[in-house]
C-alpha cells in the first residue's frame, strides 16, 4: 500500500535522506533498556492523534503549499501507535536520521494533529565528499621486518666495496705453517713459518664493456727452525671491448716476481737463496664473427729476467738467463652449434735473450712454430672453456743445440655437475729455457684438477690433484711431481672465517740430487669485504 501512494502521489517527492529506520516493538523494548543509564526513567511512546477525516482514502485538495518530503500520510483508517526510538546509539553516527512515518514537517502541522515531535538528538549524516570512503580493496601495509627478501645463494661470499664503475673485493689471510722441508729442496729442514696472504680483486659495472684485476701478494718468514724469508706476488689485468660488427678486442698485461724455486730446472749448487724471478707479459687479441665461422689474431710479448743467486762466496749473476719471447697465433674455428665450436691455429714466434752469447759461448735465441687442434665449449654454467693438442718446436740459433720440441697438450675447462660444486681441469705446455752447457733446454707438462664444494651455506672445501712431467732435451733425464690439497673454510660471519689447508708434494727424478718430499699444514683466520 505504501508503494501505491507513492507512485500515485499522494506522498511528497522521495528523499534518499528521509529513509526511515523501524524497528520492531521487541527489539526497540530491548535497545531502549540497553540504552537508559541506571536510576533513569524509561523513554515513554508519544500517542498519535491520527485526524479521521484525512484517512477516508480520498485524494486531498491541491493547495498552494508544497508538501513537505518528510510528511508521510497514513494510509491505514485505525490509529497506530507511533513507533517507538530507542536511545541514541554510537554506531548511529554512520546512518542518515530517519523521521517518523506519520510526522509532521512544519511545526503548525505538528500542533493540528495534537502532539510536538521532539527534536531528534541523532548525529547528522557524513558528507562523502569531507570524508571520502577507503577502498575496500586496498592492502594493509606491513612492516619492512615482514618484508618477503630474495633468497642469497651465498650469504657469506664477499660484499665488496664499489670504487666508482668498479667493485672491490679485498681479503687478508694470516695464519702459521708447518712443513717438514721450508724451501723444497733436496734435504731441506723443518720450520714453522708466519705467512700472510693479500689478495684483491676488481670488476668493473659496465653496461657493455668489461675489465677486471686480480693481485696477490704473500709474505712468508721462519719463526721456528730452517730460515726461510721471502715475498712473492702476482697481478693480472683484462679489458675486453665490444667492438661494432661481431668483433672484439681483448688486451691484458701481467706481472710476477717469485723467488725461483729449488726445484727448477736450472740448479744452483751452494745457493743460500735462490734468484728472484720476474715475469713481464701482455697481449692483444682481436675476435671476429662472420656467420658461423670463428677467426682470432693474438700478439703476445713475455719478458723474464733473474736477480743475483747468494752464494757463500758472493753473489752470482743470472743476466744471460733473461729473454723475451715474441709470438703471434691465428685461429680459425666454426660453430657447429652455440655449444660446440672446433678449431686449429698455427703459431709462429722468436726468443730473444739480452746476451746474444751465455756464460758457456752458446747463442740461444731460438725460432719458435707450432700448432694446435681443439674445441671451444660453452653449456653455460655447467661446462665451459676449451681442450687442443699439437706440437711445438723452438729451433735454436746455435748448431750445436739439439732443437726443443714435442707434443703439446692445453686445456681449460669449468663443470658444474650442481649448484655449489664445481670442478676445473687446467693443462699447460711450456718451454723452459736453459744455461747449462750443452743443453738445450726442457718441455714441462702440468696439469691439475681441483673440486670445490660448497659443504653448507657457512662451509667451504676444496681439493685438488696435480701432476707434472718434465723431460731434458738432449739427455734421458727427467723430473714427476705429484701433489695433493685439501683445504676446509668455516665462515664465522661474513667478513671472517677460520681456514686450514693440508698439502704433500713429492718429486721423483732419475737425475741425482733432485728428490725432495714436502708435507705442510696451514692454519689462519681469513678476512674479506
Amino acid at each position: 500500500m505504501s508503494a501505491t501512494a507513492q507512485e500515485l502521489g499522494l506522498r511528497g517527492g522521495f528523499s534518499q535522506d528521509a529513509v526511515p529506520v523501524i524497528a520492531l516493538p521487541e527489539a526497540d523494548a530491548a535497545i531502549e533498556a540497553a540504552a537508559t543509564p541506571p536510576g533513569s526513567q524509561p523513554a515513554v511512546a508519544v500517542p498519535e492523534t491520527v485526524d479521521t477525516a484525512t484517512t477516508t482514502g480520498s485524494v486531498p485538495a491541491e493547495t498552494d503549499a508544497k508538501p513537505s518530503p518528510n510528511v508521510i500520510p497514513p494510509e491505514d483508517p485505525e490509529p497506530r501507535a507511533k513507533p517507538r526510538r530507542s536511545a541514541p546509539q554510537a554506531s548511529d553516527a554512520l546512518i542518515a536520521p530517519a523521521p517518523p512515518l506519520a510526522a509532521k514537517s512544519t511545526q503548525s502541522a505538528a500542533e493540528d494533529d495534537g502532539w510536538l515531535q521532539p527534536q531528534n538528538p541523532r548525529a547528522q549524516p557524513i558528507r562523502l565528499e569531507e570524508n571520502p570512503v577507503l577502498d575496500g580493496g586496498a592492502e594493509r601495509a606491513f612492516a619492512i621486518e615482514r618484508l618477503a627478501r630474495a633468497r642469497d645463494d651465498d650469504p657469506f661470499a664477499a660484499v665488496g666495496i664499489r670504487a666508482g664503475s668498479f667493485i672491490l673485493r679485498p681479503s687478508l689471510e694470516q695464519g702459521l705453517t708447518a712443513t717438514s722441508n721450508a724451501d723444497s729442496s733436496f734435504g731441506g729442514g723443518a720450520a714453522v713459518l708466519s705467512e700472510t696472504t693479500l689478495r684483491l680483486n676488481a670488476l668493473s659495472d659496465w653496461r657493455r664493456h668489461t675489465a677486471s684485476a686480480d693481485g696477490t701478494l704473500t709474505w712468508r718468514r721462519s719463526i721456528s727452525g730452517a730460515e726461510v724469508k721471502d715475498v712473492r706476488g702476482r697481478v693480472d689485468g683484462a679489458l675486453t671491448l665490444e667492438l661494432e660488427g661481431d668483433l672484439s678486442a681483448t688486451a691484458r698485461l701481467g706481472y710476477e716476481a717469485v723467488p725461483e724455486s729449488a726445484s727448477s730446472p736450472v740448479s744452483i749448487g751452494g745457493a743460500i737463496s735462490q734468484p728472484l724471478r720476474q715475469t713481464f707479459n701482455g697481449s692483444l687479441s682481436l675476435d671476429k664473427a662472420i656467420g658461423k665461422a670463428r677467426f682470432g689474431l693474438t700478439g703476445a710479448a713475455e719478458h723474464e729476467t733473474y736477480g743475483d743467486a747468494e752464494l757463500t762466496t758472493g753473489p752470482l749473476s743470472q743476466k744471460d738467463r733473461d729473454s723475451t719471447l715474441y709470438s703471434a697465433t691465428l685461429r680459425g674455428g666454426y660453430a657447429i652449434s652455440p655449444a660446440l665450436t672446433p678449431f686449429v691455429e698455427i703459431e709462429a714466434g722468436r726468443r730473444l735473450y739480452d746476451q746474444r752469447v751465455d756464460s758457456g759461448g752458446y747463442e740461444r735465441s731460438a725460432t719458435r712454430l707450432g700448432a694446435r687442434a681443439g674445441v671451444e665449449l660453452d653449456l653455460g654454467e655447467k661446462l665451459a672453456g676449451e681442450f687442443s693438442a699439437g706440437w711445438l718446436r723452438e729451433a735454436l740459433d746455435d748448431d750445436r743445440l739439439a732443437p726443443v720440441s714435442g707434443a703439446t697438450v692445453n686445456a681449460n675447462l669449468r663443470w658444474s655437475p650442481e649448484r655449489g660444486t664445481n670442478v676445473a681441469l687446467s693443462g699447460a705446455t711450456t718451454v723452459e729455457g736453459t744455461t747449462t752447457p750443452g743443453e738445450s733446454g726442457s718441455i714441462l707438462y702440468w696439469s691439475q684438477l681441483s673440486l670445490e664444494r660448497q659443504i653448507r651455506s657457512n662451509l667451504t672445501g676444496k681439493a685438488a690433484l696435480g701432476a707434472g712431467w718434465r723431460d731434458y732435451v738432449g739427455s734421458d733425464g727427467h723430473d714427476l711431481t705429484l701433489s695433493a690439497e685439501a683445504s676446509l673454510t668455516w665462515w664465522l660471519s661474513r667478513y671472517a672465517g677460520l681456514t686450514t689447508r693440508v698439502r704433500t708434494e713429492k718429486l721423483t727424478s732419475n737425475i741425482a740430487g733432485r728428490e725432495e718430499t714436502t708435507n705442510s699444514v696451514f692454519l689462519g683466520l681469513r678476512l674479506q669485504r
